[in-house]
């Protein structure tokens, strides 16, 4: 009888335990959730100042048209706002690579000037294009403050093609492909402002 009653002890205190574990998981499901979705969010917004927006840009997608662009297709958007009032735009930009498609992240303030670029995906050779997946990234650097129209559409270019930046060592295709994407996105910016910012500049 001893023993039967041991088992029944047993087995009581396994099935509470197994079900407060379960409540407190259901429970806390949510918040884990939403920790996680901060942490993406953040993860995807670095390239912009934590303090320079308090909204959750990524839980309200922009509809875009017209977005096969001369050298790039954007496959979203996003707008970043402070108190109400737009401060930046990011656009998610696919263009062809030396090896695949070079997917990037790019921030663009409400006066068109640019805030940052990063690489969400890429297949390019490591130790030469596969440097552009490095994040913070040097090379990318080079286009914060840039506008569509300064430099030139001439300077929006490799040196080697006459323009006015420098390409990652070894990666001449890769490099000219996102130029092109970070201009095609500035310009799609321009011609797009006031859809954009929800608002006249």
């Amino acid at each position: 009888m001893n023993r039967t009653k041991s088992a029944l002890t047993l087995l009581l205190l396994a099935f509470v335990g197994i079900t407060a574990t379960y409540l407190v998981q259901r429970s806390n499901a949510p918040q884990i959730a939403a920790e996680q979705r901060l942490l993406d969010s953040r993860k995807l917004l670095d390239v912009l100042a934590p303090d320079s927006y308090d909204n959750q840009p990524l839980e309200q997608p922009l509809a875009l048209a017209d977005v096969a662009l001369s050298h790039s297709t954007l496959t979203g958007g996003y707008r970043a706002s402070k108190a109400g009032r737009p401060v930046a735009v990011l656009l998610r930009s696919r263009s062809k690579g030396y090896a695949g498609s070079i997917e990037l992240l790019i921030a663009i303030d409400d006066h068109g000037k640019l805030l940052g670029v990063k690489t969400l995906k890429q297949n390019e050779t490591p130790a030469l294009g596969g440097h552009l997946g490095e994040w913070p990234n040097a090379w990318l650097s080079v286009f914060v403050g840039k506008s569509s129209a300064e430099p030139t559409d001439a300077g929006w270019a490799l040196k080697k093609d006459q323009g006015q930046f420098d390409q990652m060592a070894g990666a001449t295709i890769t490099s000219r492909a996102v130029v092109n994407a970070v201009h095609d996105a500035l310009r799609y910016f321009d011609q797009h402002r006031v859809a954009l910012l929800g608002s006249p500049p």
